[in-house]
């Protein structure tokens, strides 16, 4: 038999995929007022395989999970009907596209909360470092702690986000874990300073999360949820004092709920030999991590990706910068082709072609 790799196929639960490249979730600014646009269409649709997984940009669950300008939303009739002719697009290609869910916690300022509020978060410690100069020059509102009473609400409002996921035709969701935002704020002991059935010890501290999966899998099925999850990174003043517990008592814990997937962000690439290295610190959470398949994302290439699904280390790997470059990135896998060069310019604008629709195929 020939080695798996990037380009072997793969059946993860219903789905038939075709290979095992991934396009990891990245934020676009280009929904203007939180509603997907038109131009939408062509970018996910010139990412489309037959039998590709897309996973979508993180697209906020109600009015208060936004953070950052522009960015997609699904918790409105609006909203929802703005993504079916995007999500048709990916299919009629014979894509597989999941809807990635998220809310910001405090990643966020009273400018983009209801009525001028303060960003919810499981703290009221506010965010130290001021700006994401990266994204835009925001300064983040110190954040209200959520009351106990409070949190089955917004673990309601993801269920229902799961839901109008499933109505405008996605095949599934990914519950966004990772990165600094609300489900982190709440997992990571640096952030949660919590007294209540929420803090304190690691089981309280993923309880949130934990909710916010069974609800999710209790409305639209296991087998169409994913959970991504980064216990490794150290962004916006969140790093946890025991990452490796805390990743392993997670993916241990998502194996009761049968989800489809769990995808984890490897730790910054570190300086090995001479060169920037992957870490490849996700091993033990694969050993415990058995119901489901599992996705790497950090820093990969094709070399790297393929050494992974060789060694059954991971089942397929995210690519974020280099799917944005390159539309076409599984053929130049396929035909070892030279990549395009990201922009990191134009990752953030709002322009709906500019650094979003206008990087290059390979010419037939």
């Amino acid at each position: 038999m020939e080695p798996k790799h990037l380009l072997t196929p793969y059946k993860m639960g219903k789905f038939d995929l075709s290979h095992r490249v991934v396009l990891a979730p990245l934020t676009r600014q280009r929904s203007y007022g939180n509603v997907p646009q038109p131009h939408a269409i062509l970018y996910y649709s010139q990412r489309t395989t037959p039998g590709g997984l897309l996973i979508s940009e993180a697209t906020g669950i109600s009015d208060t999970a936004q953070g950052f300008p522009d960015t997609p939303g699904i918790w409105t009739k609006e909203q929802v009907e703005a993504w079916k002719p995007i999500v048709k697009a990916v299919h009629d290609k014979g894509g597989v596209f999941f809807c990635q869910l998220w809310h910001v916690g405090r990643v966020s300022n009273n400018g983009f909360q209801p009525n001028g509020e303060p960003p919810i978060s499981s703290t009221d410690k506010p965010i130290i470092s001021k700006t994401r100069e990266e994204v835009d020059i925001t300064e983040f509102s110190p954040p209200r702690r959520l009351k106990t009473n409070e949190i089955p609400h917004i673990i309601n409002d993801f269920r229902l986000a799961a839901k109008n996921a499933i109505e405008a035709g996605f095949d599934g969701v990914e519950i966004h874990g990772g990165n600094t935002y609300l489900i982190g704020q709440f997992m990571k002991d640096s952030v949660n300073d919590r007294d209540d059935e929420y803090g304190g010890s690691l089981e309280n501290r993923c309880r949130f999360g934990l909710e916010v999966v069974e609800a999710i899998v209790k409305e639209i099925g296991a087998e169409r949820v994913g959970v991504r999850l980064s216990p490794f990174l150290d962004l916006m003043d969140e790093p946890d004092s025991n990452p490796n517990a805390l990743g392993l008592y997670m993916a241990e814990s998502l194996n009761k709920y049968n989800i489809l997937y769990l995808h984890v962000i490897e730790p910054r690439m570190v300086l090995m030999e001479g060169k920037l290295q992957i870490p490849h610190a996700v091993f033990p959470m694969r050993k415990v991590f058995i119901n489901g398949a599992l996705i790497v994302a950090g820093g990969y290439d094709k070399d790297e990706g393929d050494k992974v699904i060789r060694e059954g280390y991971a089942d397929l790997v995210a690519f974020g910068r280099l799917f944005l470059a390159n539309p076409d990135l599984p053929k130049r896998f396929e035909v070892n082709a030279m990549l395009s060069k990201y922009d990191r310019k134009t990752f953030y604008i709002s322009d709906p072609v500019l650094g979003y629709t206008d990087y290059p195929f390979l010419l037939n």
